[in-house]
């Protein structure tokens, strides 16, 4: 399986995708993501591994607890990946835009 592969199927769970938005605000220990989940905090501990696992999440020891942060390294080739699709997209508009303006000219 390639990474992007392994990136859009650890995202492709809706739990794991709300824990990247609560660590996009900064690096959190796990009971911090886990809380106001309508899951358990093991459960949570696994999803984190899955994402960990799938290069979009990094951990560290911090005393007893564990704190995951995003993985900018492990973000990037996704987020690469993406972009293709984003810049394919504008040429598309700009060309659309540029058209609409040359029949608008007399």
């Amino acid at each position: 399986m390639s990474y992007i592969d392994k990136a859009f199927a650890a995202l492709a769970d809706p739990t794991r995708r709300r824990v990247m938005e609560r660590l996009a605000s900064g690096p959190k220990a796990v009971g911090e993501i886990a809380a106001g989940f309508p899951v358990s905090r093991p459960a949570i501990s696994q999803h984190l591994k899955v994402l960990r696992e799938a290069g979009l999440v990094a951990d560290r020891a911090e005393g007893t607890r564990r704190v995951y942060s995003i993985d900018p390294e492990g973000l990037g080739p996704l987020r690469a990946w993406l972009d293709r699709f984003w810049g394919v997209a504008l040429d598309a508009f700009q060309a659309e835009v540029e058209g609409d303006r040359e029949e608008d000219e007399p």
